[in-house]
């Protein structure tokens, strides 16, 4: 027996999209974050088939372009990727968005576009050159910093601080300190060798949870930064998430959690541009609208921007007869069975 896929390919700044236009799963839900977590108990295989080898690998990501459930918006998204399904994905909303227009998925009634999302609503603009989308920019869910200072112990880096911030999904953000001296300094290996161990300490350090919405919880991504700039608008950044994944682009939930972690600490307001960079070179621009609270803390309303590019079209299948029909992962450093 198979199941059929059409999937939209391309990247966001150097990181993956899929976004299936066709095979999507009926969800159950009157939120999408009600329909995420029925997809997560249903149908997670469809994320496993779509996202691990030997359909996928590492740093595959993508999700589904929905019908609303407001007939007032545009579109819904359901994220997905090789850790899970996230509430929010910022390259992918950028992607999806993109791919959507520039085949006539979405129809716009006016240059603003309103996107369901788990996480909440997304407020989009873009621009094109004919039929071309040259770039997307939108407003994120709420962002704040959750917690500053966070210690944990490691035998590598001995005393190692962070601060756990939300902007789609929760983050740690490690800045140059003692031990760590940047990106360059640990290098992509020695990032992907002590990623999984140091989320793990910090997750067990905090136990973060958006006060909005108690399915979302959990440090999921981490954000090995170096130094910011010497006019405080920027930094390069790799992001860690899944299980051996270092995002090549620069991240958008982790760019509205940068924004949100220095706005906390004074270091950027209203209106100051921010630019976090890949370590490919890519970007996201991200900017602060305003100030709003969620729950107890105080937040912010990011605005990030980015540009994507279609890659092609992928007809996937699954078939039972194959050996590997939701797919594998092989972990690094795991003992082959």
């Amino acid at each position: 027996m198979r199941k059929m896929f059409f999937c939209i390919d391309g990247h966001t700044g150097g990181n993956p999209v899929r976004m299936v236009m066709g095979g999507a799963p009926f969800l159950q839900g009157a939120t999408m974050s009600a329909r995420r977590l029925d997809f997560l108990a249903r149908y997670d295989w469809i994320r496993r088939a779509l996202m691990f080898e030997p359909r996928g690998h590492d740093l595959m990501s993508g999700g589904f372009i929905l019908p609303p459930l407001d007939p007032a918006n545009d579109a819904a998204f359901l994220f997905m990727e090789t850790s899970g399904c996230l509430p929010l994905c910022g390259h992918g909303s950028v992607g999806m968005i993109t791919f959507a227009l520039e085949h006539g998925l979405i129809l716009p009634r006016g240059d603003l576009l309103r996107i369901e999302v788990p996480a909440g609503l997304l407020e989009a603009r873009f621009t094109r050159e004919g039929t071309r989308v040259t770039s997307v920019s939108f407003e994120s869910v709420p962002s704040f910093l959750f917690a500053r200072d966070v210690v944990i112990s490691d035998p590598r880096f001995g005393r190692l601080r962070a601060d756990i911030a939300y902007g789609g999904n929760f983050y740690a953000i490690i800045e140059p300190q003692e031990g760590y001296g940047g990106v360059a300094d640990l290098g992509l290996a020695g990032i992907a060798e002590a990623s999984p161990r140091i989320r793990r300490a910090f997750d067990a350090a905090i136990n973060a949870v958006h006060p909005g919405d108690p399915s979302i919880r959990g440090v999921s991504h981490l954000i090995w930064s170096d130094a910011l700039d010497p006019d405080g608008r920027g930094s390069s950044a790799a992001i860690f998430f899944g299980n051996n994944g270092i995002d090549h682009g620069p991240c958008g939930t982790g760019t509205a959690a940068r924004l949100a972690q220095l706005a906390a600490r004074g270091l950027l307001t209203v209106g100051q541009p921010f630019d976090q960079r890949s370590h490919v070179g890519t970007r996201f621009t991200g900017t602060i609208a305003g100030h709003v609270k969620v729950g107890s803390f105080d937040a912010i309303r990011p605005v990030l921007a980015g540009q994507a590019h279609v890659t092609g079209y992928n007809q996937i299948w699954t078939d039972s007869n194959d050996p590997f029909p939701e797919g594998f992962q092989v972990l690094h450093g795991a003992p082959l069975p």
